[in-house]
């Protein structure tokens, strides 16, 4: 089984390799809301997860469906931006029908999907069938669901503010240090494209990907447990790399849209590699057991020195010498409020060291 996607007649000048904010960001969250598919991400999706803000997790468990188990069409852009906030425009300009067709398309439905349905908002059967899937999901889904149907522009804007939180709360951060590497990749492949074509480019970038030529014309194979075809001859091609799609290749082949795949780059640890002598650093300053119980409040939220003193009925000046000790390793995050000083463990570093370790300072 496989999906393939006739490219007869297209110019190498139309195959794109180019990163995706949007993509990526619909990745993160798919990572977030189901971590067992990435355990290569183990240390991102703990931290990320104990950081996000009570209001923004309940948003995004409402909205899942659209990363959770497949992806949203519309989180794939055919034309990819430098920023999100380009690609959330585009999407803006697009029809009612097909961004809620695509949005509610979450059934991972292999018989429907290549058909392409109908929108949910001009066609009946297709209403009750987003409707029916989306109560077999709970009725925090289901409600989702019926606001979007009864009022589709309501609802993109409150996807839209989503993912802008989600920029803000997290992903910013993570795309400033994915998005070199992203590029990187996008370039190798192009220049493979340029110099030793398509078929090679293809390979590099996945074993799952191949190129058939015969008489008949010339066509992407995805090896795929499903079975799909689509073409781009008057089209376009735009191939994503990603980091945090591993292991995942998908490809968009549903009727009306242009192809897209997204292919995961080579194996990388989100966040880098610190230096030997920054990891020993960091586990030293760890190794008092005073630091270590003020760690358990630091990972839960930030504090003065005044409240940690007297939470453990140690001096200010006392607890000053130990903070100091952590930010010397680059342990936490500092931010003045006021004529008060707060300070909050930096979980994106401390999970780095272990997530177990993390585990036991929050359980």
């Amino acid at each position: 089984m496989s999906v393939t996607i006739d490219i007869t007649g297209l110019p190498h000048e139309r195959i794109l390799f180019q990163p995706s904010p949007l993509a990526e960001l619909g990745n993160a969250l798919h990572a977030l809301a189901e971590p067992a598919h990435h355990a290569r991400l183990h240390a991102w999706t703990t931290a990320t997860s104990a950081a996000l803000r009570p209001e923004l997790a309940d948003r995004l468990l409402e909205a899942d469906f659209m990363w959770r188990s497949t992806r949203s069409d519309f989180l794939l852009p055919p034309r990819p931006r430098e920023t999100l906030a380009e690609e959330l425009d585009d999407l803006d300009r697009m029809e009612d029908e097909r961004f809620v067709g695509a949005a509610l398309e979450i059934s991972c439905s292999t018989s429907h999907y290549p058909k392409g349905l109908p929108s949910p908002l001009v066609d009946a059967w297709s209403r009750r069938r987003a409707l029916d899937l989306a109560a077999a999901r709970g009725p925090r889904q289901a409600a989702f669901v019926e606001r979007m149907l009864a009022d589709p522009t309501a609802t993109r804007a409150w996807i839209r503010r989503l993912l802008e939180d989600c920029d803000q709360a997290f992903f910013a951060d993570t795309w400033r240090r994915v998005r070199v590497q992203l590029a990187a990749d996008a370039r190798d492949k192009s220049e493979l494209l340029r110099r030793k074509g398509l078929a090679q480019a293809l390979t590099v970038a996945s074993p799952a990907l191949s190129l058939e030529e015969d008489e008949h014309g010339a066509r992407i194979v995805a090896d795929k447990l499903v079975h799909g075809r689509t073409e781009a001859r008057d089209t376009a091609l735009t191939l994503l790399p990603s980091v945090f799609g591993w292991p995942h290749l998908f490809v968009i082949y549903a009727p009306g849209w242009q192809p897209v795949i997204q292919y995961p780059v080579a194996a990388h640890e989100v966040g880098g590699t610190e230096s030997v002598e920054t990891v020993t650093l960091r586990l030293d300053a760890l190794t008092h057991p005073m630091r270590m119980r003020l760690c358990r409040n630091l990972a839960r939220g930030m504090y003065s020195t005044n409240e940690l003193a007297d939470a453990y009925g140690i001096t200010a000046p006392e607890v000053s010498r130990h903070l100091a000790v952590l930010r010397k390793a680059g342990l936490l995050i500092t931010q003045r409020r006021g004529r008060y000083v707060l300070h909050q463990l930096d979980l994106a570093v401390v999970t780095r060291l272990g997530g177990d370790f993390l585990e036991s300072l929050l359980r």
